[in-house]
């Protein structure tokens, strides 16, 4: 955030400084001797005004380029390391210190350990990130320059998540992986995504649409939306919609051959590549919960190819300005491509792009 002029100069009286705020409470917040509750409000504030919130735009030429009457971008990449994973990291990083730890422990491929090494350093906790040695993420240089300390597993992401929380267990750290005693609390954080596009839009749309991985993030949505019309303030629940990449998502291949739980892939048929990293794995450790939104909702699910999500990406570009990750557009392709096309008529549509490039 740019300071103002007033903000710096000295003169101005009544000026409200919000970058010196945030660095007085940063300041409060590493401070040991305060007490944890006066701590805990300073990370909620800072919480508060970095995360979340992120635009929700009308996408016109969008809508003239594949035939929507009105289609909505709701750009995760707002939030300070580019993904809606700063969400869940900063719920989570805001948990472990309240419970009294020292620090937190989660296996990741890029994005998501980029959002806790933030996290922690602002609660002034430790962070160890677990990365399988077969992925090459760039991001990896971003997490130590935030103080994470790296380790490296064989095998794949799967192997780096069991292989971290069996070291959170041993060393009495924080586990922030996925599936675990804190999924409710990933949940929440997520749902705060359904509660904003309620602000912007006061009702549901008819679809919503998002990239799935590991699915927290279409159960969060749909736990959001799904409390929201329980309270009577939309007057519907949308159906939620889910694309991933080609026969590579353990969620997606399990509603296409009408699984009622979800069902792990073979490891040995997952392939990464440069596109396709962020969707890929051959468990969905919220699978369960992300499957039960897409037949709850009577939504649907559709494999993704990296030329589709590549073109998507290539067209929000030039049509809209936006320069987001390939994989982010994998929701906006799967609504693209409905069982049946009248469902694509005459209403409002929202596609939740996960992460800026």
């Amino acid at each position: 955030m740019e300071e103002s002029k007033e903000g710096t100069s000295g003169n101005s009286a009544g000026h409200y400084n919000l970058q010196a705020e945030l660095q007085q409470q940063y300041g409060l917040l590493l401070d040991k001797s305060q007490s944890l509750e006066d701590r805990l409000e300073a990370y909620d504030f800072i919480t508060d005004s970095e995360i979340g919130d992120t635009p929700l735009l009308r996408a016109r030429n969008a809508e003239r380029e594949m035939g929507f009457r009105q289609i909505y971008l709701k750009l995760e990449g707002g939030n300070p390391t580019g993904t809606q994973k700063d969400r869940i990291a900063f719920a989570q990083c805001a948990d472990a210190l309240r419970r009294g730890f020292e620090g937190i422990s989660l296996a990741t491929c890029g994005n998501y350990g980029v959002a806790c090494a933030l996290a922690a350093k602002y609660a002034g906790l430790e962070s160890h990130i677990f990365i399988p040695a077969a992925y090459h993420t760039r991001r990896a240089v971003e997490m130590e320059k935030l103080g994470a300390k790296i380790i490296t597993v064989d095998g794949d992401y799967e192997n780096a998540v069991e292989a971290s929380q069996e070291y959170a267990a041993t060393t009495e750290l924080y586990d922030a992986n996925p599936g675990g005693d804190n999924t409710s609390l990933q949940l929440k954080a997520y749902g705060e995504i359904a509660y904003e596009i309620y602000d912007e839009l006061r009702d549901a749309p008819k679809v919503v649409a998002i990239p799935v991985s590991n699915g927290t993030v279409v159960a969060g949505v749909y736990k959001g939306f799904l409390s929201l019309y329980r309270r009577g303030k939309t007057s519907r629940m949308p159906l939620i919609v889910a694309g991933s990449s080609a026969r590579k998502n353990p969620i997606v291949h399990s509603f296409l051959l009408g699984k009622t739980s979800c069902e792990d892939l073979e490891p040995g048929s997952i392939r990464e590549t440069e596109i396709n990293e962020p969707l890929i794995n051959w468990h969905s450790f919220d699978g369960g919960l992300a499957l039960n939104a897409l037949y709850s909702s009577g939504g649907w699910a559709s494999d993704v190819t990296d030329r589709s999500m590549l073109r998507l990406a290539k067209m929000l570009k030039e049509k809209e300005g936006l320069n987001v990750l390939p994989a982010a557009t994998a929701g906006l392709a799967a609504l693209a491509t409905p069982p049946d096309p009248d469902t694509l008529q005459n209403d409002r549509f929202v596609a939740i792009l996960t992460s800026r490039k």
